[in-house]
């Protein structure tokens, strides 16, 4: 009997010490941070609508007749092929006496919706905000007392965020959804950087860790896919409530998954000092890959709240299609960080990262194009797939840009990296309804896919960087850009999740 506990504490040590399930962990936490994030994009601008538009046209025309309701089970905001309702702008005066035809029209309101644009964005974009201030903090934090008790912060924050979006399920109040997704935003930054520079640290090897960079971001892209249709589909056809209540379970799930294979009470430094902040962020080469990262995906960031809405006003779509409408930029995101994690590696990651950003330039000049939420199939794919080509490539090259030319810890630079993602999602969203009240939403789409086209050819720069000088004989015999490993001897016999199996054994 007393040497079953042991054996037990074998195996969980040796279990820990599998660079694998720390994959499955980083993935599990990618893939809840974006279903979280993505759930309420076809949620919110209905939501708006119905309680603020709606409710204020009936509280100013109390005498007016109810509409009749519509047959059972069908969605709130659709079209029929008979009656339409301009959206360019608010309804004459002389209909005002009649009722707005309910359910089977297109949205009224033109003007409301523009400025819905506007308030959407801010929400979306305020996650962003939060996670880009708080990110520096996290990356000092995680070479002082390592990733493990960072990435259980990054979960229990996330739970308490997804809570807050339940209770405004409930409540129903813009203010509280916009402090649900701040909170959300600091649990981003500690469950990404601390998850990816875990990540850095348990594959030394270059195309090893590429290739784990890319399983763990299609737990990114699976959640973007997850999400928007869960959203839609749980708001329409079960209630407003239940998405969030089954992400609150899910988030239980990953804090059981951290317990069992992390370890969150543990401080373990990293045995090299990191570079400054300042260091890295005067670094050209750094520059660029994260220049890359935040352009690229910024496109992805203007449509979240501005597509709905677009769809809403031109298509008259019923409410699960707000969010079928991501499916296949989501679908095409997977398979392209999967096969380009491996892939990229091979042909040069620099290249890949052009040709992905040129093509999400491209992709994004024709979703205006599209009449109806079939003709988006074409350019969301091709978005998704681009930025599955430039995040695979490139958050890799982070990792090796720090192993060539500074020290091999990783929690800085991946919070540079992180910091890329969020000004992309910070910036796009808050300015996208600006630009679309100004330019309208084809303008918005040309001028951000002519920057993506514009700013390909820099990642050229990333096609053979020099190395440091100290590291230059340790790299002489080796091609820049395809080393085996960077990490010193010792460091990859005594990995920072091996030291509990060592001493067990």
């Amino acid at each position: 009997p007393a040497m079953a506990p042991a054996g037990s504490q074998h195996w969980l040590a040796s279990g820990r010490a599998s660079p694998r399930l720390v994959l499955a962990v980083v993935f599990v936490a990618l893939l809840l941070d974006n279903i979280l994030l993505t759930v309420v994009v076809p949620i919110v601008p209905t939501f708006l609508y119905s309680t603020e538009y709606e409710g204020a046209r009936s509280s100013e025309s109390p005498a007016l007749p109810e509409a009749t309701p519509s047959a059972p089970g069908a969605p709130p905001f659709s079209c029929s092929d008979t009656t339409t309702v301009p959206a360019g702008g608010f309804s004459s005066p002389g209909m005002e006496s009649s009722p707005p035809a309910p359910a089977r029209g297109c949205l009224q309101g033109g003007e409301f919706l523009a400025q819905e644009n506007t308030r959407v964005g801010l929400l979306f974009a305020s996650k962003a905000l939060v996670q880009l201030l708080v990110n520096p903090w996290v990356g000092l934090l995680t070479n002082r007392i390592g990733y493990h008790i960072p990435m259980f912060l990054g979960f229990t924050i996330m739970f308490l965020s997804t809570v807050s979006e339940y209770l405004f399920a409930f409540s129903g109040t813009y203010t509280l959804l916009l402090i649900a997704r701040a909170l959300q935003g600091i649990g981003s930054s500690f469950s990404s950087v601390a998850g990816l520079g875990l990540l850095a640290s348990v594959y030394p090897d270059d195309s090893e860790r590429g290739s784990a960079m890319g399983v763990a971001l299609g737990g990114l892209a699976l959640g973007v896919l997850i999400g928007a249709p869960f959203g839609s589909i749980m708001y329409e056809f079960v209630g407003k409530a239940s998405p969030f209540l089954v992400l609150a379970f899910l988030a239980l799930l990953d804090g059981a998954l951290q317990l069992c294979i992390l370890q969150p009470s543990r401080v373990s430094p990293e045995s090299a000092r990191a570079a400054p902040l300042s260091t890295l962020l005067r670094d050209p080469y750094i520059l660029v890959a994260a220049g890359a990262l935040c352009f690229s995906n910024m496109g992805v960031a203007m449509l979240e709240p501005t597509l709905p809405i677009w769809m809403l006003r031109t298509m008259c779509p019923p409410q699960w299609q707000l969010g079928m409408a991501f499916l296949p930029a989501s679908i095409s995101y997977l398979v392209g960080t999967n096969l380009f994690g491996v892939l990229a590696n091979r042909m040069g990651r620099w290249l890949c990262s052009m040709i992905g950003m040129a093509v999400v330039g491209i992709s994004l000049l024709c979703v205006p194009l599209a009449t109806n939420i079939y003709g988006l199939i074409g350019p969301n794919a091709g978005l998704g797939f681009a930025i599955g080509m430039v995040d695979s490539s490139m958050m890799p090259i982070m990792g090796h840009l720090v192993d060539l030319r500074h020290t091999s810890a990783y929690g800085t630079v991946y919070a540079v990296a992180d910091v890329a993602f969020c000004v992309g999602f910070a910036v796009g969203p808050s300015t996208g309804g600006a630009v679309v009240r100004a330019l309208g939403f084809p303008g918005l789409m040309a001028t951000v896919g002519a920057l993506n086209v514009a700013y390909a050819p820099l990642c050229w720069v990333l096609r053979s960087p020099p190395a440091a000088r100290e590291k230059m004989a340790i790299l002489s015999q080796e091609c820049p850009m395809h080393p085996k490993s960077y990490a010193p001897k010792e460091a990859q016999r005594e990995l920072p999740l091996t030291e509990e199996a060592e001493n067990v054994q």
